[in-house]
Parts: C-alpha cells; sequence; structure tokens
C-alpha cells in the first residue's frame, strides 16, 4: 500500500498507532513526536490510524435537476449575464440559490462566458419581439 500524506502531516500512521497505545500522558506524547496537544488527543481516541476523508459527506445542492435544466436553458436562450441569471433564479426557481453554484453548473454545463458583438446582441434583443415603441426602443438601444 502507498501511503499518502498531505504536504504538513507531521506524523504518520505508525506514529498514530504508537499515539494511539501509548499509556503516557498527552504532554509527554507531543513533546515526544513534535506534534501539539490536540493531535495527541485526537489520536489517542480514534481506532484507526488513517486519515478520514476531507470530502463532504453529503454534497450541498439546493437545485433539481429540472431547475437547472431551466437556468441552463435561460442562460443559452437568452443569453443573461450571471447576476441577471441569479435574480431570474432567485425570484423564480429557487430563492437559495448562491451566486457561486449558480456559476460553478453554468460552466457544468458548458453555459460559460459568451462573448457575442453588439450586433449579435442586439438582433437577438430585437428578435424577442417586445410591445415597444420607436422612442423606448432608441433608448435601450446603443
Amino acid at each position: 500500500m502507498k501511503l499518502r500524506l498531505h504536504k504538513n502531516a507531521r506524523t504518520t500512521p505508525a506514529v498514530r498507532a504508537e499515539i494511539a497505545a501509548s499509556t503516557e500522558g498527552v504532554s509527554a506524547l507531543a513533546r515526544r513526536y513534535g506534534v501539539g496537544r490536540v493531535t495527541v488527543r485526537k489520536w489517542k481516541h480514534r481506532t484507526d490510524p488513517m486519515d478520514r476523508s476531507h470530502t463532504a459527506h453529503r454534497l450541498q445542492t439546493t437545485m433539481n435537476s429540472a431547475q437547472e435544466s431551466i437556468a441552463v436553458y435561460l442562460r443559452q436562450h437568452f443569453l443573461l449575464p450571471l447576476d441577471d441569471l441569479l435574480a431570474v433564479v432567485r425570484e423564480f426557481l429557487c430563492p437559495e440559490v448562491s451566486r457561486s453554484g449558480l456559476g460553478h453548473k453554468r460552466k457544468a454545463h458548458k453555459g460559460g462566458s459568451i462573448l457575442l458583438s453588439p450586433d449579435v446582441i442586439i438582433k437577438r434583443f430585437l428578435d424577442l419581439d417586445l410591445d415597444l415603441n420607436d422612442t423606448q426602443l432608441k433608448a435601450l438601444l446603443p
């Protein structure tokens, strides 16, 4: 078995097993192995000298797959920037979604940064067929 320790590890599984089996006091063991008393207490109470996983046991997701699909559709078809997409998703789909979570979902669905020329943006805006008069339209367009 290949031993994989993180770069700041001060103890090995063998040292941890010695700490767990020792009857010496916490301070004496901490001095001997050059670790803190908290570390000694931790390994004295564990039955297995191997590191535990640092991955979350339950990954946090606030949107279900249907809500994700709707958010991706909105991003791709209306070309909403992340902040605007966040406002829409919070208002209509999932009030507790975070900006970073929505950004990660957007990247996962390959809906990252979309760079379009102003002409394409204006054309897509005009294709929305909004009920605007000429004065309102001129105020919106550059």
